[in-house]
């Protein structure tokens, strides 16, 4: 007769159960520290030049300790990361969330299920009110944190003129000057400033020199990221003389080797010879640097104009990578956050780039470059690494399967073996230029009210 080999042992220290017409509760005992404890990962962490087998203990909602055997206590959350790669919760600088009518898909659960921890959603439709309502949802509770940047276009929209574009950025607007030149709304007037950057897409709205001038004017003087559509070489010329030295980010740059707007190679050297200069930063589309070359839904590249990317990436002149993702959101970039950590592996195992370095373009680069853009400290300080007193995102990778198999946002799991944990729906918090908060306001403050 079969014997089963499993005896209760173990699992009746942690299952409920029925002892003698009683209900047993194992944890009655046991007080949840909160704290999460990940065991014998190989570390990869860029910022802190580490790539080993090690242990990392989370707490409060950030890491309080990296070491080799740290002692578990009574209620933590043990994790076994053998053969798993523990590495910073991954920051996608360039994914479109919530934008417009999204009601059918939900690309924010998914990028969570792809390992992002921290992103930033460029909406070319995004207003001055999108803080407020995207920020309603993080209330309400999101598994990832959640930035946005302003649409170029309808930033301009309001009687508000330069100086004071930039005051309210600034969070110096006079309120009366608000209510009368920008808003009857103070919801939008006070949180509005709770952006990272201005986005130029020319992809949707064509402006002229003067309104781009002015552009220029507010993000360099406000310390936004400007960050504008790629896909046209000779619009990316054009952004870049109008930006007279003032810094302009070229978003998801690979599109420009697509050939969508002249030759795909020539393309993919026009915009790469633009980030030569010192003020002009870029990025690229996982989806983009894989075998596939792209996306069905999107637009793909050559093999000849991915080279060039490739070269570009080998020799340090580009260092961020995002998804731009979803391919079946209502507003789609031309990536999916399926493709991130797929890229970033392929590209470690192609010799493009180290390991560490690839993890870097979805982690302490991002963190370091909004950083210099946005003169915060903050975010090289909290995000994008798993130094002692860093936020506690965390995205732990099993390279066979190129899944992520736990995601961690702020100490609390969001994600298990490529899947959402409901549990972890109020996990994430707001990004803004200036740091992070849990909670926006919009989403719940005609319910109750806090005392002080």
């Amino acid at each position: 007769m079969y014997k089963n080999k499993l005896s209760a042992g173990p699992f009746g220290e942690i299952l409920a159960a029925v002892k003698n017409e009683s209900l047993k509760d194992p944890m009655a005992a046991v007080s949840d520290t909160g704290r999460i404890l990940l065991k014998n990962g190989t570390v990869v962490d860029p910022k802190n030049n580490m790539e080993e087998v090690t242990d990392v203990l989370l707490a409060g909602g950030q890491v309080v300790e990296v070491g080799g055997g740290i002692a578990s206590e009574k209620g933590d959350r043990v994790i076994d990361c053998e053969g798993l790669l523990v590495v910073p919760g991954l920051i996608d600088m360039h994914l479109h969330l919530g934008d417009l009518f999204e009601v059918s898909t939900n690309p924010i659960h998914e990028s969570a299920q792809d390992g992002v921890t921290t992103a930033l959603s460029p909406g070319a439709g995004n207003t001055l009110m999108a803080p407020a309502l995207l920020g309603a949802e993080v209330d309400r509770g999101l598994p990832v944190n959640i930035g946005v940047y302003i649409g170029a276009a309808n930033m301009l929209a309001t009687m508000l003129d330069v100086d004071e574009l930039v005051d309210l950025f600034l969070g110096k607007l006079d309120e009366e000057v608000a209510s009368t030149k920008m808003t009857r709304n103070m919801i939008t007037y006070v949180t509005a400033p709770l952006t990272v950057g201005i986005k130029e897409h020319m992809g949707h709205f064509l402006m002229p020199d003067e309104s781009i001038d002015k552009i220029f004017e507010i993000t360099s003087r406000a310390k936004l990221i400007n960050m504008t559509h790629t896909q046209d070489p000779e619009h990316a010329q054009r952004l870049v003389a109008l930006s007279k030295g003032r810094p302009i980010h070229l978003a998801h740059t690979t599109a420009a080797g697509c050939g969508t707007h002249g030759g795909a190679r020539e393309g993919m050297e026009t915009v790469v010879e633009l980030l030569r200069q010192e003020h002009v930063t870029g990025e690229f589309v996982t989806t983009m640097m894989r075998e596939g070359l792209g996306s069905r839904e999107g637009i793909s590249m050559t093999k000849a104009s991915q080279q060039v990317a490739f070269d570009a990436l080998e020799s340090g002149l580009v260092d961020i990578l995002i998804s731009d993702g979803q391919n079946d959101a209502t507003m789609k970039g031309f990536g999916d956050t399926r493709d991130n950590i797929p890229a970033l592996i392929e590209l470690a195992q192609k010799g493009i780039l180290t390991r560490s370095k690839a993890i870097a373009t979805m982690t302490a680069n991002p963190a370091k470059l909004i950083a210099e853009k946005t003169g915060n400290g903050w975010w090289t300080e909290k995000m994008g690494h798993l130094g002692v007193g860093a936020s506690g995102n965390v995205t732990i990778i099993d390279e066979k399967d190129k899944l992520a198999t736990y995601t961690i946002v702020n100490g609390e799991m969001v994600s298990f073996e490529n899947r959402t944990v409901r549990r972890g729906n109020g996990a994430g918090g707001w990004v803004s230029k200036y740091g992070m908060v849990k909670r926006v306001g919009t989403g719940n403050f005609n319910t109750f009210s806090y005392e002080k």
